[in-house]
């Protein structure tokens, strides 16, 4: 199977996304640990020194730093930031139920995106069939709190409606325009997948850090206190570290599988199986975690499930019927007969995907 068949890309993705949720939510839920820039900053750190050292060794290429690309891809960067700190923000304010709702219905607004801006498939019944059942399984997960109006999230009663709502349209708008502009400025520059990888994690460091100066200083002392100082949770810090280094090598497949996914398949598919990826989580905390076992969790998740074999089947649809199409006529090497002239090989047919690739 070819590194460019999306297959592996999916795969890989979904299986590097999992482990990351795992550990993240380990180091910041389980130990309580209030610093998610510091994280990020900690696994972009460890992301680029990976990359460094896979290069020296011959294990693997890619493109040199230079200026004039950093500059160009500084905004994909820190739309990143801008993503994760909206949506640590909408997660604060917001009941997750609700947020997750809201998450899906991004899925959407990134499909008619690159329909409008980057004349990409066109969002087909079948297609919207699949987003709305992706929409239901996670109304019906949380219908406890979306049918008793708790929008905000218990603790925040004090905070105004509006600011709930103002964060998640923030992460919402942000999102969409982090995917929709990262497939294309990869297309743009021509970039493979380490060298994505290799930029995102450098140019998002000093944003992260900067980041975590500002916004994390109440949660460093608090942590500094609990973990360093001496006392009952301190031995608390050698399992933290253990948490963030495993975190931290699991960004680095996260990264290579979100490039490689964005490049062979399309944005709509990457945030599709970023909210599908949810799932064997859900699963395996019914049978391995205790998690309640409801008519509402599993109607949920077989549902998203339909939804997703729904989505896949379209898109495979969508991708026979787009071989065999004729190439629009705007090269002026190519006659009115479909040929490139010069050469006499014909170009007029080709795979769709590969309009993209080239």
């Amino acid at each position: 199977m070819s590194k460019e068949h999306p297959a592996p890309a999916i795969l890989f993705y979904c299986l590097s996304s999992i482990l990351m949720t795992v550990t993240n939510k380990v180091v910041l839920s389980s130990y309580n640990f209030n610093m998610l820039f510091l994280v990020l900053a900690m696994q972009s750190i460890c992301t680029v020194l990976m990359l460094m050292l896979f290069s020296n060794l011959g294990l693997l290429t890619h493109r040199k730093y230079n200026s004039y690309d950093a500059k160009r891809w500084f905004p994909i960067s820190f739309a990143l930031v801008l993503m994760i700190y909206t949506g640590g923000k909408a997660v604060k304010y917001m009941a997750i139920s609700l947020f997750t709702v809201f998450k899906n219905l991004t899925i959407i607004l990134i499909a008619y995106g690159e329909v409008t801006f980057f004349r990409g498939s066109p969002v087909t019944p079948l297609i919207f069939a699949a987003f709305c059942m992706l929409i239901l399984s996670s109304v019906i997960a949380g219908w406890s709190d979306i049918s008793s109006g708790n929008v905000i999230k218990k603790g925040q009663e004090d905070v105004p409606i509006f600011v709930p709502y103002f964060w998640m349209a923030a992460n919402c708008l942000t999102t969409a325009g982090f995917s929709l502009f990262l497939r294309a400025r990869i297309k743009d520059f021509q970039f493979k997948d380490f060298d994505t990888v290799y930029y995102n994690n450098l140019l998002s460091i000093p944003v992260l850090v900067v980041c975590s100066l500002l916004f994390e200083g109440g949660a460093f002392a608090e942590s500094y206190a609990r973990f360093v100082s001496p006392g009952e949770e301190s031995g608390d810090l050698f399992w933290l570290v253990t948490a963030i280094t495993v975190s931290s090598v699991s960004a680095f497949a996260i990264s290579y599988g979100g490039s490689w996914c964005v490049r062979v398949t399309s944005s709509t598919t990457y945030s599709m199986i970023g909210a599908l990826n949810k799932l064997p989580i859900s699963v395996s905390g019914m049978i391995f975690f205790a998690d309640p076992v409801t008519f509402g969790s599993v109607s949920s998740v077989f549902i998203a499930f339909v939804g997703g074999i729904f989505y896949a089947y379209a898109k495979n649809q969508q991708a026979q019927q787009n071989k065999g199409l004729p190439v629009p006529v705007t090269d002026p090497s190519i006659n009115k007969h479909g040929l490139r002239e010069g050469n006499g090989v014909d170009m007029a047919v080709f795979d769709a995907d590969d309009k993209l690739k080239k």
